[in-house]
């Protein structure tokens, strides 16, 4: 196995980190936070920095990376590149428990937005700010970063971008991979920053507005306050956070066909209409169930509200602008099956995915077609393309796996002492990193209730999630060890 070539690429990807933690030095130097964010960043950010300038004395050879290679990588990637980024929490104080600075950075970095902080508008704007950098960091993807700042990792950058799923799906948009990349993020880019100017428009001040965007483009949900988005009482930021969760929850690449014009391939997207069916048959579920019960008196608020709690769970960002326990049951069942589904293949979403679901079931309707009539030959059609057998049971299989993951996870937490319903929503919730969840850990709770061990357990469960089971629990198998 290329340990050296390892090494070498986590040493890249780390510098990354570090230039990020910068930034947000620079960022609370300049808004007068005094030389605390100099202590806070610089050393991880230095150590990040020197491990870098270490592996090119060493060697400056092409990094060569297998595939098998590939998923070590990228499952290291992602635990060292979350053990750096929770040293600016413990250093400052603010986190000072180590177990519980790493929980938030993997939920930072995953996605998740699940957190253990009580009172999140004590800590200072830098580090409000890393949190959320974390979140833009992980949305796209820390590799798919790597791939496209450093051309010297695309010898096999697909294996690598591919095994660090749900990041887009690898189109094969130019000839060289560190140019699709490039193209991924620079759309990432483009529509963060118009949220950002949006959310300036309506009233957020930088630090929030950034910090904002970057937890909507992410799928993230870490807010700057306490009440989450909720403590802004604007239908506008509501509004406009909502329509860009659903964007970050689409696939990437239908982006990329709309920029070169062909808008008909991106809007015929099965995937894609299947998504904006779900969402807007729940949003009329949901409201119609909130107006009929009483809890908002306007149609304009039950959507308002259905809505933004429709789109932040089916895209797995995990922001509240209600406490939806307090909603009637069947609005809160729907919510609940939301967080089965997730977003779509080749966004910045978590969850099972619209597409893996769409494919099972027209395998399901092809089956019950054979069972009518044994002699007919039917295969499974997405997109009108024919879906080869071999990747319909890959598809069936990263399912059962993730129900499987869940399951156990469900045992562990409840080995705890939580009840079955906290127990089960906190495992969907970090396994398809969506945050809050129901019981216990509602969108009014956090997950300091839980104790270090089980704490420790998420952080996997949340990798176990972003990776999408496969790239993790491969090494886990022995015959990834053997020669």
């Amino acid at each position: 196995m290329e340990i050296k070539s390892v090494l070498r690429a986590l040493a890249v990807l780390l510098a990354i980190v570090s230039a990020f933690m910068t930034l947000c030095l620079v960022a609370g130097v300049a808004i007068g936070e005094g030389t605390r964010p100099l202590l806070w960043f610089g050393a991880p950010s230095a150590f990040g920095f020197a491990l870098f300038a270490l592996s090119l004395t060493v060697s400056r050879a092409k990094v060569l990376l297998s595939p098998k290679t590939g998923y070590l990588f990228v499952t290291l990637s992602w635990i060292f590149a979350s053990a750096l980024g929770s040293v600016p929490f413990v250093i400052s104080g603010y986190i000072p428990s180590w177990t519980d600075a790493l929980f938030e950075t993997m939920s930072g970095f995953t996605t998740t937005g699940a957190s253990i902080l009580s009172d999140i508008e004590a800590l200072p704007s830098s580090l409000l700010l890393w949190r959320a950098t974390t979140h833009w960091m992980g949305g796209m993807g820390i590799v798919v970063l790597t791939v496209a700042i450093f051309p010297l990792l695309g010898i096999n950058g697909r294996a690598l971008m591919e095994a660090e799923s749900p990041g887009p799906q690898i189109d094969k948009f130019t000839p060289r991979l560190s140019q699709t990349a490039s193209i991924l993020w620079l759309i990432y880019c483009g529509l963060t920053a118009v949220l950002v100017a949006l959310l300036l428009a309506g009233g957020m001040g930088p630090i929030d507005a950034i910090s904002h965007a970057f937890a909507t483009m992410g799928t993230g949900g870490y807010s700057t306050r306490n009440a989450s988005v909720a403590a802004y009482h604007s239908a506008y930021i509501d509004g406009v956070i909502t329509a860009f969760m659903l964007l970050a929850g689409a696939n990437f690449a239908l982006y990329w066909k709309i920029l070169r014009g062909n808008f008909r391939a991106a809007l015929s997207d099965s995937e894609l209409r299947l998504y904006l069916s779900i969402v807007a048959i729940s949003v009329a579920l949901v409201a119609g169930n909130l107006l009929a019960s009483g809890t908002y008196g306007s149609p304009a608020r039950a959507i308002r509200f259905a809505a933004f709690q429709v789109a932040t769970i089916i895209t797995t960002t995990g922001f509240a602008t209600a406490d939806y326990l307090q909603w009637p049951y069947f609005s809160q069942a729907i919510l609940f099956a939301l967080m089965f589904v997730g977003g779509c293949a080749g966004s910045t979403a978590g969850g099972i995915k619209v597409g893996r679901i769409l494919t099972l079931f027209k395998m399901g309707a092809s089956e019950m077609k054979f069972l009518l009539n044994p002699r007919g030959v039917y295969g499974v059609f997405v997109n009108r393309q024919y879906v080869r057998k071999t990747a319909v049971y890959d598809i069936a299989a990263m399912v059962f796996l993730y129900f499987a993951t869940a399951a156990v996870s469900t045992l562990v937490v409840a080995a705890g002492g939580y009840d079955i319903l906290t127990s089960l929503s906190s495992t969907m919730a970090t396994l398809g990193n969506i945050g809050p969840g129901f019981g216990r850990v509602g969108p009014a709770f956090n997950y300091a209730l839980f104790p270090d061990w089980i704490k420790a357990w998420f952080v996997f469960v949340m990798l176990l999630g972003r990776l999408e089971v496969y790239t993790v629990l491969v090494l886990f198998t022995k015959d990834f060890w053997k020669r």
